[in-house]
């Protein structure tokens, strides 16, 4: 029986009559006899007769000779039940046996009996095993970790003693476990070991810390001597030019080791070690091509340092059962025939060949990569294969090597890319002849010159190439990510131990064996996806040599210059061990501190030690807080203190000297108070603080000059009734208690009169800490009710008083006005102090200027025109007043010289009081506008001004769906509510617009409702906050509004409250505009800073709108242009007549009326155009902070009808492979067929030849030119293009479209990869991406210099 054709993985090999050829026999055991079922492989030659492959499988499986029949099959599936003749003497190539293929065979029961296992191998498996497994250890965090096997030997304890092992752990600085693994591995090698013990560095020649062998040797000084259960490695990483970034990723554990070899090869140039890595890891083979005509062949000698051995023949759906069975697939030749003929350069001519691979010599330390990891070309994304393969823990390697080259093995297949494209070897020659000078001194060389003395050689080699496993590198995850850890053999005992990042434990070799990978059962398709995630990936092998084994370096050994390494690390763990020492008795606690001169509260923290006594840490704090030129030594004390409370708990008299650790209740990480650092003068006396008071802080209230004197610290009992609490205060203040009144503040707005004596502190709500207010008058007011008394007024008033900054703008007219408003009558100018002390808000003026306001008005007006017309420059044609800045600051100017100081001070009070005659009711808003356009002051203002609750943009950079529209405005669904009448939205709502005007409909200025406390005096600013700049600190009711608040800011500003704007500044400076006048200041708090910025405030029914411009062909489309006003009922005509002057003056745009157009901006999307007949609020949504396109059109007009719709369209030219500019296209209707058309029309193509797609994303909807011709719907089957896939319902959608005849461009490789660079920076730029892309990987390096910007390595 033949096996069968489908697993035939080469094609027949053409023999020669010379050669004999080798047979690949892979034998399944599917018996019961064992829990695993092993897979054993065998190569041998055509003439091996049947019964000795019974023999061998016999020995390899550990079965009794005839206790088991063979059969033919085929993966799984039986062929024939017919069992193979053991006693045939026929050969396997005559028993049917094929070389050049897989043969299976199954080894089944003899008889229905099972296989009787041989008695000294039984032990080798048992069921216990599976339950015993020492992996990586369930972690937090770990990425990739699995809990698959738990070790019933594992406790914690024996994982953090180091007692146990001996062994010192290394710490994962994050993903840095592969690192671990490798370090763990040279660390346990003693050849290297020792090696890195000999070398000596040099201090003179370089840097320690950058020096990659010094700082390993540290490393393994510290894994030798250490007593701590883990130590750092960013010793090293720091060696190799990483920074801390480096620690989060992770690299391929056999990437490292090669680029770590390499490193180490050029720090060690010039060196006793500088040929150690290829002394101990580099091997060397032959990679050959023999001609099977003529027999020449052609060979070249390559070297490496890891052999990869393949999990799975690439197109097979079966792994590898064994190392062994990878390593002969390696060295499988193919052969070279039909297309792939070889040209002999003896024949002439091109002839079959047969190419592949052989092993010439093997390193010392052996390196086996088990490639888990491949390329999944279905999915397009990475793979881990996790089948099972076995390795054994004695590796022979004789087998791999023939001594003759007729008798190379013709097994599987193996493709050319084996060694080199897995850049595992490295080229060492190209030639036909092999010199003597690439012979090696150990290992196995086929090409010596004497045929006798190449096989005597040979077979020395082959007797000697017996190597053990010491090694194994587990990886468990995917390929995405997962976990490495290291199982190593000690050659000290011969114990294996489980190298887990920082826990290092004993594991058996049955724990080796679970890191097989795969499951137990048949190895179909599927079986790698259900297989344990944890299995080996690289394995280290050494040779078994006594001659060469070293052992490691006993402590007597060490160079002179390891035992001076030895004493400094000790020294330096012995020091830092000490400072854990001290750090373990350190109190640690927050310490605060009000400075007696600066009257600041100061916070630090307490570091002292428990044994130290309070005196001691007295004198700390002392220095800590900085008090030597405040206050003496002897005038500060440390007091239990609660900062939350503000509250003093008691005071330590008479312990100076009891130990810290006492007094705070041990060393704790946390303390549930803190410390305070309280001061005194020289002649005052410390208070006493018991446990159980509680403190009171007193303000003496004075009805007279209304004023709260600062609080007086008073302690107090709960139990205390109220009576006594009088005298106690009494006593404190000096005050009558007979006539006080106590007045307790227990929260905010809460200030309730301790009016019953004989209630207890506890009963009327006192707590640890209390505030109270008394007042102790004989005014009638303590007969009032006290609701209605002034002394609940004046408290209520101080409990909403809060303190604000605020910074007055540079250079404003309120600057001239300040000048001479507040002119003495000598005709000396008022400075601002005075102006604060005159100025009592403007309520309280009003009076006194309405009755002068009516006989005045007339001459106001008279002056505002006159100087409207001596500054008019024929710019603003429209406007019947002149700018609002010179409205204020021509009066001051142009005043007769004749008019007396006092008529001047008038007229200005007059001006500033009466807005109203600032700016008619019925004026324009492009009079505003133009107004704002001829200052520059305004501009700039202007700019960044922003509504309600508006992060003010310096940047101008627009802010994603800004405009707020909602979904039922009239842009996105115009047509069908064209003709609706009024329709209001929440943006829109009359009641709370969130720009309330300062005046109601009456003209009465709301500021007027009531009178607030409002208090101003001038404050000298930090430094640094530009020279001009004037700051005033106000103290205001918090429940004034907004609008009062600006109007009492008028006299300091210098305009009307409606042309300056309010910012609340945040932390770090970022400022938001107030603009809600109704509000109150309730939100701000003490010590909050305001900007007041000049520019006309909002009237009811007017918006703020950014305006940007669209430009559809240029490389950022949307552009800023400039901040308008637009109102409601307002025409689209009439807001551009007004922007027309401020687009000539602020972005010298000279246009006319009907050269461009105004249209929705949803984000950077073009939507609706606004045709001019559209009116604000009632065809179109309008909210605050609008945002509107601004488009220049290039001719007339085309959008006259709601009914219309306009697209954006752009070829594409495949043949070109290039896109057109966008032209804009006008539809009558929502139809395909006259889109088409319309395209058609403007691109000279056949209709019949046009395909259009829709474009994706954001405007202008950017993709490759890559791309498109395969990425876009083009084509869509419908016939309108309101309908689905399209949904083309409004204006601004873009239309690609191309003739469909037109071929697309081949591009060479070459032109391919340089457009791609093209289109990348070109997307890049314009925010758009080129196409999907995982994470990249970032490249591992090790940069021998220390500079990250140079990479000197080799890869």
């Amino acid at each position: 029986m033949v096996p069968s054709e489908e697993n035939q993985l080469v094609p027949k090999e053409v023999e020669s009559a010379a050669e004999e050829p080798r047979v690949l026999c892979i034998i399944q055991d599917t018996t019961n006899s064992k829990t695993v079922n092993e897979r054993v492989t065998l190569n041998l030659p055509a003439s091996t007769p049947l019964k000795r492959l019974f023999e061998d499988v016999a020995s390899k499986v550990g079965y009794v000779n005839g206790t088991f029949d063979l059969m033919w099959g085929n993966g799984d599936n039986v062929t024939d039940t017919t069992p193979i003749d053991q006693n045939s003497e026929k050969t396997i190539l005559d028993a049917g046996f094929e070389p050049g293929k897989k043969n299976f065979l199954h080894l089944t029961d003899k008889d229905g009996e099972q296989p009787h296992i041989i008695s000294e191998e039984s032990s080798t498996t048992d069921d216990n095993a599976q339950d015993r497994f020492i992996g990586p250890l369930p972690r937090e965090g770990s990425v990739g970790c699995t809990t698959d096997y738990v070790s019933q030997s594992y406790s914690y304890s024996s994982v953090l003693s180091k007692s146990e092992t001996g062994y010192v752990g290394l710490v994962n600085q994050a993903m840095t476990c592969y690192l671990n693994s490798l370090l763990q591995t040279l660390f346990m090698t003693p050849e290297f070991r020792n090696a890195l013990y000999k070398w000596e560095f040099e201090e003179s020649e370089e840097d320690p810390v950058m020096s990659i062998p010094y700082q390993l040797q540290r490393l393994f000084v510290l894994l030798q001597t250490s007593k701590k259960r883990a130590i750092e490695t960013t010793d090293v990483t720091r060696s190799f030019g990483w920074d801390s970034s480096e620690a989060w990723q992770q690299h391929d554990v056999q990437e490292l080791c090669r680029v770590m070899f390499d490193a180490l090869e050029q720090k060690w140039k010039q060196t006793e070690q500088a040929d150690l890595i290829n002394q101990l890891y580099q091997g060397k083979l032959k990679d050959y091509v023999r001609c099977l005509e003529c027999g020449y062949e052609g060979w070249r000698i390559d070297t490496y340092l890891d052999i990869p051995l393949v999990i799975r023949p690439y197109g097979s759906n079966q792994a590898f059962a064994s190392v062994e069975e990878a390593l002969h697939a390696f060295i499988q030749p193919e052969i070279l025939d039909g297309p792939n003929q070889y040209f002999c350069e003896r024949c002439k001519k091109k002839c079959d060949a047969r190419k592949g691979l052989r092993f010439l010599h093997f390193p010392y330390l052996l390196t086996l990569q088990l490639k888990r990891f491949d390329f999944d070309y279905t999915t397009m994304h990475r793979i881990k294969l996790n089948d099972r393969m076995t390795f054994p823990e004695e590796l022979d390697m004789s087998v791999f090597i023939d001594v003759e080259d007729e008798k190379s093995p013709q097994t599987e297949s193996c493709t050319d890319s084996g060694a080199e494209n897995e850049g595992s070897c490295h080229s060492d020659q190209m030639s036909n002849d092999f010199s003597n000078d690439d012979g090696v001194d150990e290992g196995i060389c086929l090409e010596s010159n004497s045929a006798a003395e190449r096989i005597s050689k040979a077979g020395n080699e082959k007797s000697s190439l017996l190597y053990e496993l010491f090694s194994v590198m587990v990886h468990s995850g995917s390929a995405a990510g997962g976990h490495y850890y290291a199982c190593i053999k000690s050659f000290s005992d011969d114990q294996w131990y489980s190298f887990n990042d920082q826990h290092v434990s004993k594991i058996t070799q049955e724990d080796i064996k679970k890191t097989y990978g795969g499951s137990s059962g048949s190895r179909g398709y599927y079986s790698s996806a259900f297989a344990s995630s944890t299995n080996a990936y690289m394995l280290i092998y050494r040779l078994k040599d006594p001659m060469r084994n070293a052992k490691f370096l006993e402590a007597h050994e060490y160079p002179e210059h390891i035992k001076q390494l030895v004493q400094k690390e000790r020294e330096l763990e012995e020091q830092e061990k000490r400072q854990r020492e001290i750090e373990r008795n350190t109190c640690k606690i927050k310490l605060f501190c009000m400075h007696p001169t600066k009257q600041l509260m100061m916070e630090n923290k307490l570091e002292v030690h428990k044994d130290r006594t309070l005196k001691e840490a007295v004198e700390i704090a002392y220095k800590l807080m900085d008090l030597e030129e405040a206050v003496p030594l002897d005038c500060c004390r440390l007091v239990k203190y609660d900062e939350f409370h503000d509250y003093l708990e008691r005071s330590y008299e008479g312990e100076e000297d009891t130990p810290m650790g006492l007094l705070l209740g041990g060393v704790k990480s946390t303390y549930m108070f803190d410390l305070l650092l309280e001061t005194r003068r020289p002649d005052q006396v410390f208070q006493c603080y018991k446990p159980g008071e509680v403190m009171v802080k007193v303000h003496v209230v004075d009805l007279k000059t209304e004023s709260v004197a600062p609080p007086i610290s008073v302690r107090a009992y709960l139990n205390q009734t109220v009576s006594e609490f009088k005298q106690l205060i009494s006593k404190a203040t000096h005050l009558p208690a007979e006539t006080m009144r106590v007045v307790l503040e227990r929260c905010y707005n809460d200030l309730r009169l301790l009016n019953v004596s004989s209630k207890t502190l506890k009963a009327e709500g006192f707590f640890r800490s209390n505030k109270v207010f008394i007042e102790s008058s004989e005014s009638l007011d303590r007969h009032v009710a006290y609701t209605d008394s002034h002394l609940w007024k004046l408290l209520d008033r101080h409990a909403n008083t809060i303190r604000l900054y605020v910074s007055l703008p540079e250079q404003s007219p309120g600057s001239q006005f300040r000048r001479t408003v507040y002119q003495k009558p000598s005709g000396d100018t008022g400075n601002l102090d005075e102006a604060c002390e005159r100025v009592k808000g403007p309520v309280g003026n009003m009076k006194s200027v309405e009755a002068i306001l009516e006989e005045s008005t007339e001459k106001l007006k008279s002056l505002s025109l006159q100087q409207q017309q001596e500054g008019d420059n024929g710019d603003s044609s429209k406007s019947t007043e002149a700018s609002d800045f010179e409205n204020i600051e021509s009066p001051l100017n142009e005043i007769d010289s004749s008019t007396s100081a006092e008529n001047r001070e008038l007229e200005n009070q007059i001006q500033i009081s009466d807005p109203e005659n600032l700016q008619s009711e019925e004026r324009s808003d492009s009079d505003v506008n133009n107004d704002r356009s001829t200052s520059s002051v305004d501009s700039d203002i202007l700019s960044s001004s922003h509504s309600s609750d508006t992060l003010c943009n310096v940047d101008n950079a627009p802010l994603p769906l800004a405009n707020g529209l909602d979904s039922h405005s009239i842009t996105s669904s115009r047509r069908s509510k064209a003709n609706q009448g009024k329709k209001e939205t929440w943006d829109t709502a009359e009641e709370d617009s969130g720009t309330d005007s300062e005046y109601d409909e009456s003209g009465k200025s709301r500021g007027e409702a009531q009178y607030m406390y409002f208090k101003s005096e001038p404050y000298a600013a930090d430094e640094g906050l530009g020279e001009g700049q004037k700051w005033l600190m106000v103290h205001v009711d918090k429940r004034i509004t907004l609008s009062a608040f600006k109007q009492h800011l008028e006299p300091f500003v210098g305009v009307p409250s409606s042309h300056f704007k309010v910012f609340r500044v945040y932390a770090s400076n970022q400022e938001f505009e107030s603009v809600r006048l109704n509000e109150t200041l309730s939100s701000f708090s003490d010590d909050n800073k305001i900007t007041i910025r000049l520019g006309r405030a909002l009237k009811k029914g007017e918006y703020r709108v950014k305006v940007y411009q669209l430009l559809v062909n240029e490389p950022e489309p949307c552009k800023f242009l400039l901040d308008a006003v637009f109102a409601k009922g307002m025409t689209v005509r009439q807001s551009k007549e007004e922007l027309l002057p401020q687009l000539r003056e602020q972005c010298g745009l000279d246009l006319t009326i009907d050269r461009f157009r105004l249209r929705k901006k949803t984000w950077k999307n073009p939507g609706t155009v606004f045709l001019d007949y559209h009116i604000y609020e009632e065809d179109i949504n309008i909210s605050s902070n609008w945002e509107v396109f601004l488009e220049i059109l290039d001719g007339v007009e085309k959008m006259k009808s709601m009914s219309q719709l306009a697209v954006l369209s752009r070829r594409w030219r495949p043949s070109e492979m290039k896109l057109d500019s966008f032209q804009e296209v006008v539809l009558e209707s929502s139809s395909v067929e006259e889109l088409k058309e319309k395209l058609s029309e403007i691109s000279g193509i056949p209709l019949e030849n046009i395909d259009f797609a829709k474009g994706r994303g954001t405007f202008p909807c950017d993709i490759s030119v890559l791309e498109i011709h395969q990425d876009l719907d083009w084509n869509p089957k419908v016939s309108t293009l309101n309908v689905w896939p399209l949904y083309i319902c409004d204006d601004g959608a873009v239309i690609f479209y191309r003739d469909k005849t037109e071929e697309l461009m081949e591009l060479s490789d070459e032109q391919r990869n340089e457009l791609m660079k093209k289109e990348s920076s070109r997307l890049q730029k314009t925010g758009h991406r080129v196409t999907y892309s995982p994470r990249k990987e970032k490249a591992l390096k090790i940069y021998l210099d220390g500079a990250p910007n140079k990479d000197l390595t080799q890869d």
